[in-house]
């Protein structure tokens, strides 16, 4: 196995799926629902896109009881990897983290070096990036937690569909962070609607409460590719339809 690690394949894709499955859950997700493990390897967990939801993601599988370590970071912008790294770091402690400069990689090309230097890999650029990630990723035999949406438009989509082909042949895991799909509250609601306990449904409202989503202002030194970039929620070649999925 790669980086050091000498276990058995099955123990390590054993091992591997639980850590993914650490990173299902949203932020909501209580502390109490990580997974316990015995087994004394290193798990190597990387970071490709280091806004909120890496930095979240990363944080829930530090926090687990498995021997998993954060060993690299890679992010287009320097001062949101330097960020996230000391949110992590004030999250989960420093134990767990070993992210020298040197395995802090800033630029396009960076998710390259970090998806070396792991077993894991966590990909939550905004969605535009994620079939060339995810598809170096499975290249380089690594398993992987990417977030939604997985692509913005019908060619990303079917690269992400011919990679996960590619990795089921490989006996990888992959997990995508689908939210709600994994939360026990949600979970358990549906199971009692299935199971008639409230009755037949005859019609139904959804309301999301929120306090609204970030804008960061354009700066004059940035270029037009950097502004959207960090306000990429806002540009459909970025996010697709994100906003109303």
């Amino acid at each position: 196995m790669e980086n050091g690690n000498v276990f058995k394949r099955r123990e390590f894709v054993k091992k591997s799926s639980l850590v993914a499955g650490a990173f299902m859950a949203a932020p909501l997700v209580s502390k109490g629902y990580g997974f316990q493990n015995s087994v004394a390897d290193e798990i190597k967990i990387a970071v490709v896109g280091c806004g909120g939801r890496g930095s979240g993601a990363a944080t829930q599988a530090l926090k687990t009881k498995a021997n998993v370590k954060l060993v690299a970071m890679a992010n287009a912008f320097k001062d949101r990897l330097e960020k996230s790294l000391s949110g992590i770091k004030e999250a989960v402690g420093m134990d767990k983290i070993d992210v020298p400069e040197e395995r802090r990689f800033v630029g396009f090309d960076g998710y390259k070096k970090a998806i070396e230097l792991c077993d894991v890999i966590i990909l939550t650029t905004p969605p535009a990036f994620r079939p060339m990630h995810f598809a170096e990723a499975i290249k380089q035999n690594k398993h992987v937690f990417m977030e939604k949406p997985v692509a913005t438009d019908a060619v990303g989509i079917r690269s992400v569909l011919e990679t996960a082909e590619k990795a089921k042949q490989k006996k990888l895991n992959v997990v995508v962070g689908l939210q709600r799909h994994y939360q026990t509250k949600y979970r358990e609601m549906m199971g009692d609607i299935h199971k008639g306990k409230i009755g037949d449904i005859t019609s139904g409202q959804v309301y999301w409460n929120s306090a609204g989503v970030w804008v960061r202002p354009r700066e004059a030194s940035q270029t037009e590719m950097e502004y959207q970039m960090r306000n990429w929620y806002y540009f459909t070649w970025l996010c697709g339809d994100h906003i109303v999925e």
